[in-house]
């Protein structure tokens, strides 16, 4: 559980560091599926998030169209990120070279951190090379313009750390694929221009910002949320964390701490089973690994290693709202045992249409300074049988990273 002890070495921003980059937070996160439309259905109109791009994987032989179907996949956002969430089509995937080494219940297509410069990512992919740690891809992605390097986790995950992500404002348009001249295979060499100028630069070559994508929601606004009256009775407002079932739980601690950089916030035993959570900033976790054998204990689908997907929304009331909403929609709704989510209050795991759990809930534990969590016997008791109309406020109550932009 000890981390090593290693000489900060890196220049990070005028920061002596121990790695050549700082994770500042999860960014974005997604999961393959068989049945791509049903899958948006249950994350666009019932939960909410926005289609801001597509992207079709039948590109080759291996993909083909005769041989998985349809390639079509989404990314998917709930603010201004171009994507914190994306469905793949699951079959496509699996057909991509290599993935026949991949255990079939990987269902998890990325998980995507959040580091501060793009020099970040290029010396961080140059230092994973030079460990010797396995990488998928790296360059830059079209669409979402982020540039990125792709390390393997534990368990075939793949992570990614990524810098830049483009930015969908009021309009709602995403770039148009011809605003992407350039495909970047390989980090760029640095000083890279920035994305202002390359925005100018396609505008000279006459291209039509407004060839992108826009997403239109055309369900009701019905629902009164903090004043504003949106479609459902609650507003999705940050993504994460992400709960994984893993093999092996010091490979995986060694590299999600030691390789990745994230701090171990607290460990839990519960039934005999060790559970980690790590961090990435000031929430409580933005990570939490428990041992596979749990997957069955707590009846949750044996068809991913995915345990869970945190969705925050912006209040208490909301999250009761959101439950009563999507149980009215038939959505299957379940709980899981308070021991096993430390630093987040009342929750509920909703199940998309190919067991996949999503878990709303309204608040996260903030951690200080000193980086210590709150103590167990401090925290509030939850009863998942009986959730009160209202509730007392924490020290931390509405503290942590804020919703910016309008709700709708």
């Amino acid at each position: 559980m000890d981390k090593p002890v290693v000489k900060p070495r890196f220049n990070v921003g005028g920061v002596r560091l121990e790695r050549p980059f700082k994770i500042r937070r999860l960014g974005h996160f997604g999961v393959n599926v068989v049945d791509v439309p049903r899958a948006a259905h249950f994350y666009c109109d019932l939960l909410g998030l926005a289609i801001s791009d597509s992207i079709n994987f039948n590109r080759d032989e291996n993909t083909a169209f005769e041989k998985v179907g349809s390639g079509l996949g989404y990314f998917l956002r709930h603010g201004t990120d171009h994507h914190s969430f994306v469905l793949f089509p699951l079959r496509a995937q699996n057909a991509r070279p290599g993935r026949e080494r991949w255990p079939r219940d990987v269902t998890i297509n990325q998980i995507t951190w959040q580091v501060g410069s793009l020099r970040e990512v290029v010396e961080g992919n140059r230092w994973f090379e030079e460990r010797g740690q396995a990488i998928q891809r790296r360059g830059r992605d079209t669409p979402g313009s982020n540039w990125h390097t792709y390390p393997i986790g534990p368990g075939f995950h793949i992570n990614e750390l990524y810098y830049g992500i483009e930015q969908i404002g009021w309009d709602g348009w995403s770039k148009p694929m011809a605003m992407h001249a350039i495909e970047y295979n390989e980090p760029p060499p640095l000083p890279h221009i920035a994305e202002y100028r390359e925005v100018e630069l396609a505008l000279e070559r006459g291209v039509d910002v407004r060839t992108g994508h826009r997403h239109v929601d055309r369900n009701e606004a019905k629902y009164d949320v903090g004043g504003v009256l949106l479609p459902r009775p609650f507003k999705i407002t940050r993504v994460g964390p992400v709960r994984l079932f893993v093999d092996d739980m010091e490979e995986s601690l060694g590299f999600y701490r030691d390789a990745l950089g994230l701090a171990v916030t607290e460990e839990v035993s519960w039934r005999g089973h060790r559970c980690l959570f790590l961090r990435a900033g000031t929430e409580h976790h933005s990570m939490a690994l428990y041992p596979r054998a749990l997957r069955s204990e707590l009846g949750l689908s044996q068809h991913t290693t995915l345990m869970a997907f945190g969705l925050q929304l912006g209040d208490y009331a909301q999250l009761r709202a959101a439950a009563d909403f999507l149980k009215a929609k038939g959505v299957t709704l379940k709980h899981l045992p308070s021991e096993l989510c430390p630093g987040i209050d009342y929750s509920v795991l909703a199940i998309d249409p190919e067991g996949h759990a999503m878990q709303l809930y309204w608040s996260m534990e903030q951690i200080g300074w000193d980086g210590k969590p709150r103590p167990a016997e401090l925290r509030r008791s939850i009863d998942n049988e009986n959730w009160p109309d209202t509730l007392e406020p924490m020290t931390d109550t509405f503290a942590g990273e804020p919703y910016l932009g309008p709700l709708g």
